[in-house]
Order: C-alpha cells, then structure tokens, then sequence
C-alpha cells in the first residue's frame, strides 16, 4: 500500500475517545482502520488517559487519546472517513455527550480554517477540553510551535479546569500495544 507523500499531504490532528466495551482495543483498531484507508497514515500517538465523563456523567469514565494522521484527503472526506470508522465499530448516537464505544473529532488540520454546516475547523470546542488538550500537547511537535498552535494548545491547557479528572492510562496502544500502566 503507498502512503500519502509528504509534499501532497496535511497533518490532521485527531482526538479518540472510548468508555463502552474494550475501550483500549477499540481505539488502538479504530487507528488501525486509519492507517488502512490508502490515503491516511498514522503518524503519531499520544499516550491514552484515563478521563471522568464531561456534560453526561452518569457513564462510565473514558479513555482518550490524540493522533496525527498524514492524508491527501480534504478535511471533509477526512471527517466521513472517520464516521464511517465510527459506525463500523459500532458508534450508537442517542445520547448527546453519552457514552459510546469510539469517538473521533478532527480538531485541526495543517492550520487550516473551515466552517461548514458539517465541518469547524479548528474544532470549536477543543480549546475548552483538558481531555483533548492533553494528549493533543503530548503530540505537537517543534514544526507546529513556529505556526503558534502549540502555544495556544499550551496556554489554553495551563488555564483550563478538569485536568484533575484525569490520569495516564498508558503510553502507547499504536506501535506496541503495551498494556495498562496501573499508575
């Protein structure tokens, strides 16, 4: 399979949350249904949290991760490719903010602005959620400090509540599947 060149692909920036069934194993395969889409290619991972519900709280607590994908799709075919890979896993939507087995938002891509009736980038609510701000900061690199979305990830996580409803889960569930960390 060829993967996206560097000089015709964006990076998209992703979150990933589970808190029904193998929330873990749903995440790490909702990744690889990613990577399998021959114009998506996981780049990095962020460690995966352990994080309280937000909005509905009567569910179980979630895991939450965050990835960049390299990909020669426009953002809006990007986002159908992710509800498809929602709805295969069994993505359910009857309760706003409920629990759910996976959930993917496309948060922002190559500094790109976009607001359609289907589609805000960057997404409108990312900056006000310690559980993508986190591992969205553990993934930033040095590349997109200089376009200044890095600091405003930082500043925005320094200054934001709920940070205390979170705990590592563990470091990687992509490249080596290793296991729940117990800290």
């Amino acid at each position: 399979m060829s993967r996206p060149s560097t000089s015709e692909a964006s990076e998209a920036y992703i979150a990933l949350g589970a808190n029904l069934g193998d929330r873990q194993g749903t995440l790490r395969e909702a990744l690889h249904r990613l990577e399998m889409h021959e114009e998506i290619e996981v780049v990095r991972t962020s460690p995966v949290y352990e994080t309280v519900p937000v909005g509905y709280l009567d569910q179980p607590q979630f895991l939450n991760m965050a990835a960049v994908l390299r990909t020669t799709l426009a953002p809006e075919v990007l986002l159908q490719v992710m509800l498809e890979t929602e709805n295969q896993l069994g993505r359910v939507r009857d309760i706003r903010y409920g629990p759910r087995t996976v959930d993917l938002d496309l948060l922002w891509v190559e500094g790109m602005t976009l607001d359609t009736p289907d589609l805000t980038l960057p997404h409108p609510r990312m900056l006000e959620r310690a559980f993508v701000l986190l591992p969205l900061s553990d993934i930033i690199t040095q590349n997109e400090e200089s376009s200044g979305f890095r600091g405003l990830i930082t500043t925005a996580l320094q200054d934001i509540d709920g940070k205390e409803g979170i705990r590592l889960w563990t470091t990687n569930v992509w490249e080596c599947g290793s296991e729940h960390s117990g800290s």
